[in-house]
């Protein structure tokens, strides 16, 4: 990390308003150093956390509890922190942040390829690192509260699928639940509440990343190839939803209706 490291940062180190207690972190990382200063800055922070040194000690803890958030290191022994992605995120759709040595742009491309949610490199900033954490449990709802007998949910169909914007679903007609990350969802928030629009980039980044946008992030791009890839497994009427406007951005093409 960087030098200004966790430990040196009075409680809260952020300045900001600490997370509810019940939020609990999983940390991946082999060096015994750098698990003690994230869990010691999170913890002042208000986040429980797990440590885990590897994929087996991480499996044993998944068995006892789930997270609401994995913090994933890539290089780890034995089995690779893009292996577990991979795996964790064929299980569901457990939010993950991946934290490597590596930063070039290949390197976190294939970590959005294979599911993370988001990717920091080392060294960082811890303040950096906890606006991260909570954009990504902001975008999965982790971070959200139930309320009964409030508004009607904000649900649209199209192409044989519905899409419920306040649970963070998409299923099919039939009631199969499709599989999104938070970033793939986000996106698809973006489109069916503007659907037959052309969306630039820079729109889409500034809506689902807000300020915490860079604005020469090619991650957006990725994860609308996974959208794309993703909607036309599960329904063949959505295979050529999202169509791409050369010099313009994105176009999502179907009629969307409201549902529920």
């Amino acid at each position: 990390m960087s030098t200004a490291s966790p430990s040196s940062a009075s409680p809260p180190a952020s300045g900001l308003p600490s997370a509810p207690p019940e939020k609990l972190i999983l940390i991946v990382e082999d060096d015994a150093e750098i698990r003690s200063l994230l869990a010691d800055f999170l913890g002042r922070e208000g986040y429980a956390t797990r440590l885990a040194e590897d994929g087996r000690s991480m499996d044993a803890i998944l068995a006892e509890a789930l997270p609401h958030l994995v913090i994933l290191d890539i290089m780890l022994p034995g089995e690779d922190g893009l292996s577990i992605c991979r795996r964790l995120r064929a299980r569901g759709d457990l939010p993950i942040l991946m934290l490597t040595a590596k930063g070039d742009d290949i390197d976190r491309i294939v970590g959005l390829e294979v599911g993370a949610d988001d990717y920091l490199a080392k060294p960082f900033n811890p303040r950096e690192l906890l606006a991260r954490i909570r954009a990504v449990l902001r975008r999965s709802g982790a971070a959200a509260s139930v309320v009964d007998d409030g508004p009607p949910r904000r649900q649209f169909a199209f192409a044989g699928l519905v899409a419920d914007l306040d649970a963070r679903s998409l299923a099919t007609i039939a009631g199969a639940e499709v599989g999104l990350t938070s970033a793939e969802f986000d996106l698809l928030a973006c489109f069916i509440q503007r659907p037959r629009r052309v969306l630039s980039r820079d729109q889409l980044l500034d809506w689902t990343r807000g300020r915490e946008a860079d604005p020469f992030d090619r991650t957006i791009d990725v994860s609308i190839s996974r959208l794309r890839r993703k909607l036309a497994a599960v329904s063949p009427d959505a295979a050529q939803l999202i169509k791409t406007v050369r010099n313009g951005g994105y176009l999502f093409s179907a009629a969307v209706t409201t549902a529920g």
